[in-house]
């Protein structure tokens, strides 16, 4: 039994369980290229805040983890068979009612730890922040944690080296052979402001990559899933800890 996870974790516990900080993994439900599976960005999420949070448990940080929230924010892959789109309208009402219940029994630190790109928490925190003031509400994209130059060979943001080595490392058996994946090759785009990524128009998917990946993940492996696993792990775990114990008060030096 997971003490530090809210599914493993029965009444009888949680009734007097001291718990300082919060933790609400959130994924998504698409296509990852021909070789993951739809669940990826949960299967991720679940595996990395569960590992983190052992580690921060085991470090003495008094955290929980909640379910994870399994659809994101696919707003330019509608028409991608399958992919289960959130408007960002929907998860800020989801995020307030998780809220609410959180700050009716004093519950005051939450972090949102988004395993997908299309989510986007900050302005929604924002509104919350100004709805429930005691509360301290952060989040954190896992995948922008560390640098992936040192990890990996290709760059990427879908389905690329990284998700499919971490996928190798943590889920293996939901893998298929590299050899049915796609190139994960991304058009870029006729706009100047938009390739040097100072201006911003969602990508349209289908548009985008033939094969629903962006980068190449020919070069995974399980080894590599593994160490990137194990140090952002260890990262999370200290961000988990340090964010369990400061005063939401006295933030700033």
């Amino acid at each position: 039994m997971r003490p530090y996870n809210l599914s493993d974790s029965s009444w009888k516990e949680i009734e007097t369980q001291e718990i300082d900080l919060v933790i609400l993994p959130w994924g998504a439900t698409e296509a990852h290229n021909y070789h993951l599976p739809y669940g990826t960005d949960n299967i991720q999420a679940d595996h990395i805040a569960d590992e983190a949070a052992r580690k921060a448990w085991e470090n003495g940080a008094k955290v929980m983890v909640l379910p994870t929230i399994p659809f994101g924010v696919n707003t330019g892959q509608t028409d991608i068979r399958l992919d289960i789109n959130l408007h960002p309208s929907t998860q800020l009402k989801i995020l307030d009612d998780i809220v609410e219940v959180l700050n009716s029994q004093t519950f005051r630190k939450l972090l949102v730890l988004n395993g997908h790109g299309g989510n986007d928490f900050k302005t929604m925190l924002r509104e919350l922040g100004v709805k429930y003031p005691e509360m301290l509400l952060t989040t954190c994209n896992w995948f922008q944690a560390l640098d992936k130059s040192n990890y990996f060979e290709h760059e990427g943001d879908h389905a690329d080296e990284m998700e499919t080595s971490l996928m190798l490392y943590i889920a293996g058996e939901l893998v298929h052979p590299l050899k049915v994946a796609g190139d994960g090759r991304e058009r870029e785009p006729k706009v100047k402001a938009f390739k040097e990524s100072w201006a911003w128009s969602e990508r349209k998917w289908s548009q985008v990559t033939d094969d629903t990946g962006i980068g190449d993940p020919s070069a995974s492996s399980a080894e590599k899933g593994e160490r990137f696993f194990n140090d952002l792990t260890d990262k999370l775990a200290g961000f988990f800890s340090e964010l369990s114990s400061v005063d939401p008060d006295n933030l700033y030096t």
